[in-house]
């Protein structure tokens, strides 16, 4: 009790100046641009990489649930995530099914069953999403299906221009999200996927800041078509994740780890996957201290110690890894550091494009499948969306996935 006493009182006493410190510095600390360089690979042939995503591509046409979506509870193991029914099932189809929408507009070309597939989709999405909710007081699994939703809505709506109601009715459901994200914001601004702590209508739990980054780059995308998103919002989310950066650029797993900055999971091995996320957000939105250099500086080690991310994938058990990473930090991450890539300029990106390439290549699935971590039947499909993202970010001197103009 005297412990809890004591750290209660820090949190009182020491909270605010915390927030003073958070502000943006004007240049990245020396620790944030200092990491080890990973040797040159060689640039995988283009044929290479389109084959790997036709593969990709089939293995989710074929996994394509008869409702339109992806993902189901089947496939229980021993030990399985906390999830509520049915609420956190719910969320985790509407999550992986956007992730797959997203994907496939991404990837898929004009091939007419990809298309069939995303029609199929399209219509289980704007039934069901609309729906989502947490499961309970304390499985908020919601904001993860909440940002993903936003990113495959807005490639919907590119998707369907020229069909002017259905793009309004993509429109007001993505508007509908942004609402939800609203309701399930962290008292203290970001976002959080459990509340153990209060159970309040408004999540009381601190944020963490991998899912804060999430919500944040779906906002992103949001405001490139136009949708109004609440600036409050984001700046608030950029504060919660602010204190939670470490001069180093790694990033706390979440607000409640503050006490502990050098538990394994907060230091560089732990945020390897986590700090591109973060560092990409924050860049989107305007942090001028997530320089060029700090892009460079993570994409770095992440391929330099790519290993600490491996050795946590397709664990069983989540965080038994070194550096406590779970196995389904890694596609995860290595998403985003396509996100980062993107951010850099187009003379820089192909060494990374390389090295991106090259992980994702030889952890293909003979199905044509990645997953990275067993979980209940929606591991093989968002790890092979994720991958397909990412893959078709990593063909030299090629675009990722852009609309064809941007609204006025």
């Amino acid at each position: 009790m005297a412990r809890r006493a004591v750290y209660a009182f820090l949190l009182l006493v020491v909270g605010v100046p915390l927030g003073a410190l958070a502000e943006t510095p004007k240049a990245p600390p020396p620790l944030a641009v200092t990491a080890p360089k990973p040797e040159p690979v060689e640039t995988p042939a283009a044929g290479k990489i389109d084959a790997a995503l036709a593969r990709g591509i089939e293995f989710l046409l074929a996994r394509q649930e008869p409702n339109g979506s992806w993902g189901s509870p089947r496939r229980t193991k021993g030990l399985n995530i906390y999830a509520p029914v049915p609420g956190a099932h719910q969320a985790f189809r509407a999550a992986v099914t956007s992730l797959c929408v997203a994907a496939l507009i991404e990837t898929g070309g004009d091939d007419p069953r990809v298309a069939g597939a995303l029609d199929r989709a399209e219509e289980w999405m704007l039934e069901h999403v609309p729906k989502v909710r947490r499961a309970n007081s304390a499985a908020i699994y919601n904001n993860w299906a909440h940002p993903y939703a936003v990113q495959a809505l807005v490639r919907m709506h590119w998707r369907r221009e020229g069909h002017p109601e259905r793009q309004e009715r993509i429109r007001q459901l993505i508007e509908q999200q942004i609402d939800m994200i609203g309701r399930y914001e962290c008292v203290g601004g970001g976002w959080c996927y459990y509340d153990f702590r209060h159970g309040t209508q408004r999540p009381g739990s601190r944020s963490a800041s991998f899912v804060t980054s999430t919500v944040l780059v779906a906002l992103a995308d949001a405001r490139d078509l136009g949708v109004d998103v609440p600036r409050r919002l984001v700046e608030r989310g950029m504060e919660s994740i602010r204190r939670q950066r470490k001069p180093d650029f790694s990033y706390l797993y979440g607000g409640g780890l503050w006490i502990a900055p050098m538990h394994s999971i907060n230091r560089p091995g732990g945020s390897l996957g986590r700090s591109q996320a973060c560092n990409v957000a924050m860049r989107l939105w305007g942090d001028e201290a997530v320089t060029d250099k700090v892009l460079s500086a993570w994409l770095d080690r992440l391929f330099a110690r790519n290993l600490w991310l491996d050795l946590g994938r397709k664990r069983p058990i989540p965080h038994e890894s070194w550096f406590a990473v779970a196995g389904y930090f890694f596609y995860y991450g290595h998403y985003y550091a396509a996100l980062c890539i993107e951010q850099l300029p187009a003379s820089e990106r192909g060494f990374y494009q390389d090295h991106l390439a090259t992980v994702l290549l030889r952890l293909q699935e003979k199905d044509g499948s990645w997953w990275d971590y067993p979980f209940y039947d929606y591991h093989q499909q968002y790890g092979t969306a994720f991958a397909l993202m990412t893959l078709g970010r990593c063909r030299r001197g090629a675009e990722g996935w852009k609309p064809a103009a941007k609204p006025e």
